[in-house]
């Protein structure tokens, strides 16, 4: 008798575990959503605020330590001249500096050619008045810099921040739009949003290639400013959208 309680008991015991397994497998079970992938891409156009030019001092010599001190005294004239017409000094930084050796093409031995040494110093300046793009391009070349490597435009992080957001809104809208409209196409209702991605957001450059300094008949730098178009830049953004339907 005693067997068979003690059988029955642990009998319960099991059938109530297997029926708390079965609740509790029922709970954590959902049917499955159905859903609608959309992508959108949203765009802004602008006008850049901000401009950033690069230069250089390029110079050769015999003597390397004549050479660097040639390089260091015309770029010191050219950031001299750039403090002097308001631009910061946070806003000049140095971008590259090189010493290259260029031996003779006849090397052979006792030949009086010697090597010559080229130094070469970039400096980039950040312009907050993009207007004064070519201004400051022919400020820098008639204080000694001798090269002109590029100018572009691009946004400032605040500008940046704001038309981003603008982009990703056209973005989610454009995705949206397909969404309802394959929605209404097959006969279901959009009722929530299960997951959004946000793709890559794009801020290019524009770059001005036709920058020339403009030269008087002399040879030498003429006064008028050098003309430099800003453009426009557009801002893109990108996301895809999970659309629950019914």
């Amino acid at each position: 008798m005693r067997t068979r309680t003690i059988f029955l008991c642990a009998a319960l015991m099991v059938l109530l575990a297997a029926g708390v397994w079965s609740a509790s497998a029922a709970t954590d079970t959902t049917p499955e959503e159905r859903l609608i992938h959309a992508s959108g891409t949203g765009e802004v156009t602008t006008t850049p605020d901000r401009a950033v030019i690069s230069v250089a001092v390029e110079n050769e010599h015999t003597d390397p330590k004549e050479a660097q001190a040639i390089n260091a005294r015309e770029m010191a004239r050219v950031t001299d001249a750039l403090k002097a017409a308001g631009i910061a000094p946070e806003d000049m930084k140095t971008t590259g500096y090189s010493i290259r050796p260029e031996y003779p093409e006849n090397d052979k031995p006792f030949s009086s050619q010697k090597v010559t040494y080229h130094v070469t110093n970039t400096l980039e300046i950040t312009l907050k008045d993009v207007a004064r793009a070519g201004e400051i391009a022919d400020l820098a070349v008639s204080n000694g810099a001798n090269r002109v490597n590029n100018v572009y435009f691009t946004l400032s992080p605040e500008k940046e921040q704001q038309f981003r957001g603008e982009a990703l809104i056209n973005a989610v809208q454009k995705a949206k739009a397909d969404a309802d409209v394959v929605a209404a196409a097959s006969g279901v209702n959009i009722t929530g949003i299960q997951d959004i991605s946000i793709g890559g957001i794009y801020v290019p450059f524009y770059e001005n290639t036709q920058y020339r300094m403009a030269m008087d008949t002399k040879g030498g730098v003429a006064p008028v400013t050098t003309p430099v178009e800003t453009g426009t830049i557009k801002v893109t953004a990108s996301v895809t959208i999970a659309y629950i339907i019914r």
